[in-house]
């Protein structure tokens, strides 16, 4: 048989290691096949030979029968040895290093998840790390396998056989595309629906496609907002209305109680003259007190309806924070004015004067209104200088 493989390499003058020849498998065993490429010795291909990724079986990718193009590795030792690997990565790496260049995107299927990251067939190895995987962070890739992703190629080497791909740098594409969209088409005044991103002591970051906007704590609500988790939390879908737009910057400014009915508008059918309330006092200055009768709606007690007592000051009688009761005298809604009292629900006091004697009323020395009589008592004082 030696004798036979060297009469063919012989008679072969111009096969040499690197040719690149076609064959038909002949033979699959659990670690290599045979290849008729044309001559009585078939050649040998390796599992290790079959592809840039593991493989634990040669059936798992060949079958009896099939027509593979191969490489020509070894020429010596009685063997002729052969690579499909090879042949891939030759055609594969013309091809990558074409779509580096360009910074094209294409699609691959995942073939393998693998600790640090993702693994495709490219006719090479290629790589997702997996902080390139996605603009979050996965805990769990297990799902992956099998699931086809959009890639660019970040890092090609070929002298290496490193590939390393980016399915996140085509989101972040994707993103700043959007982003440049959404900036050029919202103009201020433009009412549009957002998703709460994140919270802040100073407000709440909107996303309004692509972009996020600021709505100020002052822009929450129209009544006064200590921290932004009083009003919205994080993935609340919310209306927001465009105050400022910089695109250079990529700042915007929004407000979502512009989009809101205003406390006064809603407090006409809440507060009436004559009415009743409970409120909260806010606000304490030299001519009276501010109370909260709504969120964002405030009326005055002036300081002559806070006392039937005559006070100097409001905090006399008043302090902030105070929840009082209060009676509504007027309300101007178009000026936002509501005045108030709180002497109104409160009794006046009795005021003191001296009794005014009846013309029947007995004289103050007379016994029937005392003990004794002023007789008696000019009686006991003689007594004493007797």
């Amino acid at each position: 048989m030696v004798e036979d493989f060297k009469d063919e390499m012989a008679s072969f003058d111009a096969l040499k290691v690197g040719d690149v020849i076609n064959g038909k498998v002949t033979k699959v065993e659990e670690k290599h096949a045979l290849v008729d490429v044309g001559y009585k010795v078939d050649g040998i291909l390796p599992i290790s030979e079959l592809s840039s990724l593991h493989v634990e079986k040669v059936i798992d990718l060949l079958h009896e029968g099939d027509d593979v193009t191969v490489k020509v590795t070894k020429l010596e030792d009685d063997e002729l040895v052969l690579s499909k690997r090879e042949v891939d990565a030759d055609k594969a790496w013309d091809d990558l290093e074409q779509k580096y260049n360009e910074k094209k995107t294409f699609s691959v299927e995942i073939a393998d998840v693998v600790r640090g990251g993702l693994v495709v067939d490219l006719g090479v190895r290629g790589f997702i790390p997996a902080s390139l995987v996605e603009r979050h962070f996965v805990e769990d890739f297990s799902d992956y396998k099998g699931k086809p992703l959009d890639v660019k190629i970040v890092e090609l080497d070929r002298e290496k056989r490193k590939v390393i791909l980016s399915h996140r740098a085509v989101l972040d594409e994707e993103a700043d595309k959007k982003k440049e969209d959404t900036l050029a088409s919202i103009n201020v005044g433009d009412v549009i629906e957002g998703t709460i991103q994140r919270l802040t002591d100073f407000g709440a970051f909107v996303d309004i496609g692509g972009v996020d906007g600021l709505v100020h704590i002052s822009q929450l609500a129209y009544y006064h907002v200590e921290t932004p988790s009083e009003v919205v939390s994080e993935g609340d879908k919310v209306k927001v209305k465009v105050l400022a737009v910089d695109p250079e910057s990529e700042r915007i400014s929004l407000s979502i109680k512009a989009t809101q009915p205003g406390p006064w508008e809603t407090a006409k059918d809440k507060i009436h003259p004559g009415d009743t309330l409970e409120g909260t006092v806010k606000r304490l200055v030299p001519f009276g007190a501010f109370v909260e009768l709504i969120p964002g709606v405030e009326g005055l007690v002036h300081i002559s309806e806070i006392s039937h007592a005559h006070i100097g000051t409001p905090d006399e009688v008043l302090s902030e924070g105070q929840v009082i009761k209060v009676k509504v005298l007027d309300a101007d809604f178009d000026d936002q004015r509501v005045s108030l009292s709180i002497k109104a629900l409160e009794e006046a006091e009795p005021v003191n004067q001296a009794p005014v004697p009846s013309q029947n009323s007995q004289p103050d020395d007379d016994d029937s209104s005392s003990g004794f009589s002023l007789g008696d008592m000019i009686g006991d004082q003689l007594k004493k200088y007797k």
